[in-house]
């Protein structure tokens, strides 16, 4: 597990845009973290590094959007799957040639990969942020000691 502190939005994005530099096809991301916690920012920012032109938005109620950019990009956000064991194609979505990042990730964690990177977004402040990082598999541990140098 690793912590880090983000002291303004600014953090957030150049954090996000350098972890985005190190992302690879069928990178997952899942995001957990209180209503205005910074998902969204994150993910924002997140896609910025990945070269995606088109404005990224929560996919609230359509539960994902796909991007182009660098690396093809799903942004999910399972919010209203609570009640649900609808089937969406996770396979397609996880394995395929995408990097896929998924909010609310703990409302579908039987369909989620077993190696991914976990991030936990609190709020410590009117800016202050901190994001626990927590690895799962050997990419992913790497991928941590990288972002930490």
């Amino acid at each position: 597990m690793y912590e880090i502190i983000m002291n303004s939005v600014d953090d957030t994005e150049r954090f996000a845009v350098t972890l985005a530099k190190l992302l690879e096809a069928q990178d997952t991301i899942t995001l957990e973290g209180d209503l205005g916690a910074g998902k969204t920012t994150f993910t924002k920012a997140l896609a910025k590094g990945l070269g995606v032109k088109r404005t990224v938005n929560s996919p609230t109620f359509t539960i994902i959007k796909q991007y182009e950019g660098r690396l093809p990009f799903n942004h999910l956000d399972v919010y209203r799957l609570a009640e649900s064991d609808e089937d969406l194609g996770w396979d397609e979505l996880f394995y395929g040639d995408a990097v896929s990042v998924v909010e609310w990730a703990h409302l579908i964690e039987q369909d989620l990969p077993q190696n991914r990177l976990a991030i936990e977004i609190y709020r410590i402040g009117d800016n202050e942020r901190r994001f626990v990082l927590i690895p799962s598999g050997e990419r992913y541990e790497a991928l941590c000691e990288e972002l930490m140098k």
